[in-house]
């Protein structure tokens, strides 16, 4: 097997676009440049905690000196003489425009040909850059495990997503304050590699449009359409639009993906979105535990939620509509646009029917109507069921008897008993619609259930799980790291030797800093 250094570099990004002229490493405005070149700083006692052998292994290469690869995911020294860069962009934060973003903790160490594609290899948490404006660049040990852990269990959950090669320990102490509240405390500092064909965000057109640079806001979408899209044809009005449709296209899949897990984003400004549709910045991200379609994991957004659960499909639109703004001074006319932005809502609505028929096992979507989906899940929400677990448990349910559905509503609701039979007449009522549906379809049993298996994940990674693993990590214990992350290779599969693991989120976690609130800082 090859080593991973044996793999060919293949710059593009940072050869065939413009760089920042200023080679300085200061927070500053960049103008007409799509990155700027920016050395890693080098951490004090860099240790290899983990990395993912099975990316390692889709490549076809191995680790021939973990010192050497160690040193070179932590940044102390160059993938192969490789020149790092920093990628400029704008965004949308909250619904308002925050101007000039950038890469201000992510370094971009490499770009390699693998398996006959083009691959960007990122460090996060390496050091300050041009567009650190006035953070130090760096990263935490607790927001490094959940990034790490969760770009590979949203992999293994066939939802797009960046992957993570490795996770390194720098032995230095970062200063954060978590929750944004003035206590300031010292964390042990990490580094994620992560990687993807491309880390290329809504803000990456955005910021060209709003500084009227038509030129360079031309000369990204050429070079994304060159790389990233080459079956849509040459540069021009028609390959512009169909661009633009194929990111649409792109988005509203991902947030169905999202859905149909109970996945929530926490943070979807514009420079949070991949232009490939890939799940994309790991930050206070999280799942529901209790079906609750208001939910946000973000601290910061937990006035107004405009990040919760039920709102990511309005969210990616919105989004949508920034990025059709930022794409309009090439094609200057809004009609076109809009239709294919008309054409998001039509599609999720279909696409998201489909899906929850798929999550319980109905196949003939035509004849499901939209009132039985829409009563499952009111009947989830007023129940407080756990989502992963029902859909789970209704994936392996064969008597159809009212009373062994009602066990697991017993079982799986985060209620007192004694207030969720209250709501067993309106379950009920569902359960024999539901039943006759099934029935009606005569769908081998067997087949009927192994599909809806393959559908709803038995594991996924709970907050509370993912800061079992942070609070070990944190005393020099990672053995949860690795079991976590041996689990989430296989979320679709019985796994019987991690079945503590399906379980409804413990009480002690309802509340705690890390397993329900999350902030942005890490």
């Amino acid at each position: 097997m090859k080593d991973i250094f044996s793999l060919p570099i293949a710059p593009s990004f940072s050869s065939e676009l413009p760089a920042d002229p200023l080679t300085t490493n200061v927070s500053r405005q960049v103008e007409s440049s799509c990155f700027s070149f920016v050395k890693p700083i080098s951490p004090a006692r860099p240790e290899l905690i983990h990395y993912s052998a099975s990316l390692l292994k889709e490549w076809n290469v191995g680790i021939e000196n973990k010192k050497e690869f160690t040193e070179v995911m932590s940044g102390n020294k160059s993938f192969l003489g490789f020149r790092p860069y920093a990628m400029c962009y704008g965004g949308h934060q909250f619904g308002q425009w925050a101007g000039q973003l950038g890469d201000g903790r992510a370094i971009n160490i490499a770009e390699l040909e693998v398996n006959n594609s083009l691959l960007k290899f990122q460090l996060k948490g390496a050091g300050p850059t041009p567009y650190s404006r006035r953070a130090d660049g760096l990263a935490v040990l607790r927001s490094s495990i959940r990034e790490y852990l969760c770009s590979e269990a949203m992999h293994n959950l066939r939802v797009p997503s960046t992957r993570a090669l490795s996770l390194i320990k720098t032995g230095d102490m970062v200063p954060r304050d978590i929750l944004y509240n003035g206590n300031v405390r010292a964390e042990p500092g990490a580094i994620v590699c992560r990687t993807a064909p491309s880390f290329i965000r809504f803000g990456n057109f955005e910021i060209f449009a709003s500084r009227q640079d038509k030129k360079n806001l031309t000369n990204l979408v050429d070079y994304t359409i060159k790389h990233h899209f080459k079956e849509l044809g040459s540069p021009s009005k028609t390959t512009y639009l169909s661009f633009f449709e194929e990111v649409v296209n792109r988005t509203l899949s991902l947030v169905i993906h999202w859905q149909r897990v109970g996945f929530v984003h926490g943070v979807m400004n514009t420079d949070n979105l991949s232009i490939l549709g890939l799940t994309i910045d790991f930050g206070p991200y999280g799942w529901l535990e209790d079906y609750n379609p208001g939910w946000t994991p973000n601290t910061t957004d937990a006035q107004h939620r405009r990040y919760r659960f039920g709102n990511q499909p309005n969210v990616a639109l919105w989004n949508l509509t920034q990025l059709a703004n930022a794409l309009y001074p090439l094609i200057d006319e809004a009609e076109p646009l809009e239709n294919i932005l008309t054409g998001f809502k039509v599609k999720y609505a279909h696409q998201s029917h489909s899906m929850m028929c798929n999550k319980i096992g109905l196949y003939s979507f035509d004849k499901v109507s939209d009132g039985l989906i829409y009563t499952l899940e009111e009947n989830l929400r007023v129940s407080e069921m756990d989502m992963t677990i029902f859909f789970r448990e209704i994936s392996s349910f064969e008597s159809f008897k009212w009373q062994d559905f009602k066990l697991i509503l017993k079982q799986f609701s985060y209620m007192e008993e004694s207030e969720l039979i209250s709501y067993f007449p309106k379950w009920k009522d569902w359960f024999k619609e539901y039943k006759k549906l099934v029935l009606t379809e005569n769908i081998e049993k067997k087949s009927r259930l192994d599909k809806m298996k393959l559908t709803n994940p038995k594991y996924v990674l709970r907050n509370y799980m993912a800061q079992l693993a942070i609070e070990k990590a944190e005393i020099g214990d990672y053995s949860l790291v690795d079991e976590l992350y041996t689990l989430l290779q296989n979320p679709y599969d019985e796994q019987p030797e991690f079945k503590k693991w399906y379980a409804k989120r413990p009480e002690w976690a309802k509340q705690k800093v890390g397993c329900s609130m999350l902030s942005c800082s890490s």
